[in-house]
């Protein structure tokens, strides 16, 4: 899980952050709600997500509750794996 965090906070970083240190990206750090993220924003990261893990984010998945943060990314990327299995 930690590891799914730190490549969802280097995707993040390197996307949308350029120049931002990694320390100031808490796991917790509100994306959308802060506006690190906009509309565009969230769909690249959705279909980064989709490719790089492998799962399949419905339209009503992708709201603030699921993207926010890499916590709630993270857990969502887990939740959708192990109801795959």
């Amino acid at each position: 899980m930690q590891n799914v965090r730190e490549e969802i906070r280097q995707y993040i970083l390197s996307e949308f952050l350029p120049g931002e240190k990694p320390s100031n990206l808490r796991d917790d750090t509100p994306l959308r709600t802060s506006g690190i993220l906009d509309s565009i924003s969230t769909l690249r990261l959705v279909s980064f997500v989709e490719e790089h893990y492998g799962v399949e984010v419905e339209a009503h998945e992708a709201s603030v509750e699921n993207f926010d943060s890499i916590e709630s990314i993270a857990s969502f990327i887990k939740n959708k794996k192990s109801s795959a299995s």
